[in-house]
């Protein structure tokens, strides 16, 4: 049997966060909504309308055409893309095509295996959505809600060589755009849609043969499973001397399988024109720079120098980077501390991080401030409470949004290192605990540890435990 490689590209179509959509001003965002409740005479394309652009729509994405480090162009134009379909009323979608708002770009993929991925981007343009079709008992139902929702359309060369290299790279276009603050990029609401565009060939050959395309994909999982289907199925009918057909399939998530929906349409079927009811979108420097003025240091750059700047491990600095406002905590509570940054990783890759999942809370609004993170190491350094007390603090800063010094003071939660405190306990301790006190004087000596608990257990966690420990030695003896 031949060995056979995997050719894959991506049609990605990102919901772009703006408040009203791109040509009206509908609410952009129609979750939950009732069918056909969000729209008016320009978004369902009623006879003698003019649709106005959203400029926010322009400005977000020429950021994510830098950060794929793209061409931006100064002039770009919109076309009409014609096509007949029912929750498509006018016709025709609004979108870009020769002379798009960005051409060309890259995106160098970091896999978990170690290796780099480029994938370049083939387009990048803006445009508005159609509307949903929904089948239901042999019923067709339509709802115009998403109609004029704006959108990027960024489609990536063929680049991608494995079902897991597609699913790694919505990862990280997952990140990216929550990380600009343009799209929640949440798939599972139709934020970030996915086609995938899939071929195989004989592993070291140049050619590219007939592709098929995989639609309603709709989680990156669903993305990674309906690519290897589809390989493992190419690959049968090659061998079986059947040729590869270039089809439009459908992915069905429930059973876990592709079936044909119609043969592919090329860009010759859209008749594309030239849109005459929108001017052309004249990109000057000074809009240009003002929106990158405050371009943010993208993931893949930080977590590279969390780990060279602050000798994090390459996995807490991953995760650090997850998302921005994950980021800036950090990275303001090290400032803050002045200190060892690990000390402060440590508590975010597990107290901190456990909060805030818990809680469903953004770090940016945190009454734990990175401020109060770093006061609360600082008072472990300084040996005013120990890790038990602080970690106790950690919550009761978040819930009362008071500085920690202040509630270290107001509760006496100061640790206790005075030696007749806590030998006065630990004589209580072993006068409750007899059979213990015996079991460590005939050699179980890790009992010590228990001793030590309830030492730390009856003074309410405010026990220095070295000295708890030494004074229980002693009286052990």
């Amino acid at each position: 049997m031949s060995e056979y490689e995997a050719v894959i590209g991506l049609e990605t179509h990102i919901q772009l966060n703006t408040t009203t959509k791109i040509f009206c001003s509908c609410k952009a965002d129609s979750w939950n909504e009732p069918p056909n409740t969000n729209i008016c005479p320009v978004c369902t394309g009623l006879p003698g309308v003019l649709p106005v652009l959203n400029k926010a729509v322009v400005e977000k994405a020429v950021l994510l055409a830098h950060a794929m480090h793209a061409e931006i162009r100064p002039i770009s134009y919109f076309d009409r893309k014609n096509y007949f379909y029912p929750d498509l009323p006018k016709g025709y979608q609004i979108s870009q095509y020769d002379m798009a708002l960005a051409h060309g770009g890259y995106f160098d993929l970091p896999m978990p295996q170690g290796y780099v991925r480029r994938v370049t981007i083939h387009k990048l343009h803006i445009e508005e959505d159609a509307g949903k079709t929904k089948n239901v008992n042999g019923q067709r139902y339509i709802d115009f809600n998403r109609c004029g929702v704006p959108l990027i359309e960024m489609v990536t060369g063929p680049d991608l060589r494995s079902a897991d290299e597609a699913a790694q790279y919505l990862i990280r276009l997952r990140q990216l755009l929550r990380w600009l603050g343009i799209s929640e990029a949440d798939m599972e609401k139709a934020h970030l849609r996915c086609d995938a565009n899939v071929s195989i060939r004989p592993k070291g050959a140049t050619i590219l043969n007939p592709k098929t395309e995989i639609k309603n994909v709709n989680s990156i999982d669903a993305v990674r499973n309906a690519i290897q289907n589809e390989i493992e199925r190419q690959i049968r009918e090659v061998e079986a001397g059947r040729r590869v057909e270039a089809w439009t399939l459908d992915w069905d998530d429930e059973t876990q399988t592709l079936r044909k929906m119609r043969s592919k349409e090329t860009e010759a079927d859209y008749r594309y024109f030239r849109e005459p009811d929108l001017l052309p979108v004249r990109l000057d420097d000074a809009w240009k720079a003002g929106i990158l003025a405050d371009f943010p240091e993208l993931p893949l750059a930080r977590r590279a120098r969390f780990v060279e700047q602050y000798g994090l491990p390459e996995y807490d600095a991953e995760i650090l980077t997850a998302e921005r406002s994950l980021s800036d905590y950090f990275e303001n509570a090290v400032r803050a501390y002045g200190g060892d940054p690990k000390k402060i990783s440590n508590w975010m890759m597990n107290d901190v991080l456990r909060l805030i999942n818990e809680r469903g809370l953004d770090p940016a609004a945190m009454r734990l401030s990175p401020a109060y993170l770093a006061e609360i190491q600082r008072l472990v350094d300084g040996g005013t409470i120990n890790l038990t007390t602080a970690k106790a603090l950690l919550v009761k800063v978040e819930e009362s949004g008071n500085s920690p010094s202040a509630i270290v003071e107001a509760e006496g939660l100061a640790k206790v290192s005075d030696d007749s405190a806590i030998r006065a306990v630990a004589q209580e301790v072993l006068a409750e605990n007899p059979k213990e006190v015996e079991s460590y004087r005939k050699g179980k000596v890790t009992l010590i540890g228990w001793f030590v608990g309830q030492v730390m257990r009856k003074m309410r966690g405010k026990a220095d435990p070295n000295v708890a420990r030494q004074v229980l030695e002693d009286l052990l003896k």
